[in-house]
């Protein structure tokens, strides 16, 4: 029997990464290593704040939320909420002290909460996000942000007007140091130009979850039915696919889409296998690649250029250099590993000077241990607190009611990097159409007016 709650988490099992580093160099990999990270707060250290947080929505991704909060010496979890009981009371056994309720509005009430976190199933994210922002308290919403273009959109519009607090979408990727390091690589031409790309998930499982009720059973599965979800591709699908259109630069102008029922033909009404083939300016295209039918291969990204290839996996990275590439200067410098007849050249940014040979590449990324949903929320809590330290600063020295100036104050604050409403916003209308197109099979041309918020 399948855990009830399990398919959450796999969801975005791909953003835990994996490591085939051996397999890649072998091919004739270049490695691309990011130097070990400065954390900005050390466990042993003084911590300077903290921001009394609330998760709303405890399945088995709220809890993994909840999880990695507790590490987070600047979280204060003083509350969580969930309508199903057992739920809930797993959920709060992980917060011990935690006022725990069933009804969001109550979280919502307290002016103790300062931020929700929420992680309920993506057609609920709309009432709960708005409300939540009218309550004045910074957001963290799962992504996709919605489960329909109009939804996303008044989400979004209600995060824009809402300039006193964070709202922040769940596109982990955004904050993850690993990515950055890798997107200065791409902008800088290290591949030449772009050329193509390509990203899978490969995890052979039902996604179906079960339970002794048929309604909570119902509840669970909201994933398996068109009218709830935006399938494989948004689910699963939209981290990678924001990711590349990041590193791309650029949005879409058209998507295809492919989608069959082959493996779990059990009265669900989303493919189990897929694939999105986004068109992009200048003929460029993307292809995304998701099954529930086969794990071989497993997950990845890689962008093709006129210079080289660049594949990442996880918090690793390689690159792969045409013969007729021209040299960028940093390979004199960097770490070079014999492969049978092919010399891997190990990329570490900031390197100024030869490094001594060694068995291993891996050793600048030994500490590098924390997941993308740690860095997203250690810069949700770290830009809460800056904006509302910014505020009352603001109060305390001009007009509090000129809100003209007090946009702009806030406008010029250095924030922690993250994806807003607007990195939100777009990736929810890519991911939507691109389900779209899955399920008519058939070609569908963006316009330009979906990506705005008029």
């Amino acid at each position: 029997m399948n855990n009830p709650e399990k398919a959450d988490l796999n969801r975005r099992e791909f953003l835990r990464g994996g490591s085939f580093a051996t397999l890649m160099t072998m091919l004739g990999g270049v490695e691309l290593i990011r130097p070990a990270p400065v954390r900005a707060l050390d466990l042993e250290e003084f911590v300077p704040f903290q921001v009394k947080c609330a998760v709303i929505g405890l399945g088995a991704w709220g809890r993994e939320m909840l999880a990695t909060l507790t590490r987070l010496k600047t979280a204060q979890i003083v509350a969580v909420c969930d309508p199903y009981p057992a739920s809930l009371r797993r959920g709060a056994g992980s917060a011990p002290g935690a006022t725990a309720v069933e009804d969001y509005r109550k979280i919502l009430d307290d002016p103790e909460v300062q931020a929700v976190i929420i992680a309920t199933p993506t057609h609920q994210h709309r009432d709960l996000a708005i409300a939540a922002l009218e309550a004045g308290k910074h957001v963290y919403c799962e992504a996709p942000l919605a489960g329909t273009i109009d939804d996303a959109r008044a989400i979004a519009r209600a995060a824009r007007s809402a300039f006193k607090q964070v709202f922040q979408t769940g596109l982990q990727l955004r904050s993850f140091p690993h990515r950055h390091f890798l997107l200065d690589f791409v902008r800088t031409g290290a591949a030449g130009k772009p050329v193509k790309a390509y990203a899978q998930w490969h995890k052979k499982q039902s996604w179906r979850s079960t339970s002794a009720n048929p309604d909570r059973e119902r509840e669970l599965n909201w994933r398996l039915r068109r009218e709830t979800s935006t399938g494989l591709v948004g689910e699963i699908g939209i981290h990678q696919i924001d990711a590349m259109r990041w590193f791309l630069d650029a949005r879409p102008v058209s998507v295809n889409g492919f989608g069959s029922l082959i493996r779990w033909n059990d009265g669900r009404e989303i493919p189990d296998t897929v694939e999105a083939v986004f068109g992009f300016p200048g003929g460029v295209r993307f292809t995304y690649a998701c099954t529930l039918a086969n794990s071989f291969d497993s997950e990845y990204d890689l962008l093709h250029g006129t210079d080289a290839a660049i594949m990442v996996r996880g918090a690793n990275a390689w690159m792969f250099k045409e013969v007729d590439a021209a040299l960028l200067g940093w390979e004199v410098y960097a770490h070079k590993d014999q492969f049978h007849n092919e010399t891997g050249i190990a990329l570490v940014a900031n390197a100024t000077k030869s490094a001594p040979e060694r068995n291993s590449s891996r050793e600048e990324e030994a500490s590098f241990t924390t997941t993308p949903l740690y860095h997203a929320l250690e810069a949700f809590l770290t830009n809460a607190h800056e904006r509302s330290t910014a505020i009352e600063d603001f109060a305390a020295t001009f007009d509090a009611a000129d809100q003209a100036a007090l946009v702009t104050y806030l406008a010029g604050l250095k924030m922690q990097p993250a994806a807003g409403y607007i990195e939100g916003y777009e990736s929810a209308v890519m991911a939507i159409t691109a389900q779209e197109a899955i399920l008519k099979g058939d070609a569908v041309a963006f316009q330009k007016e979906w990506f705005e918020l008029e």
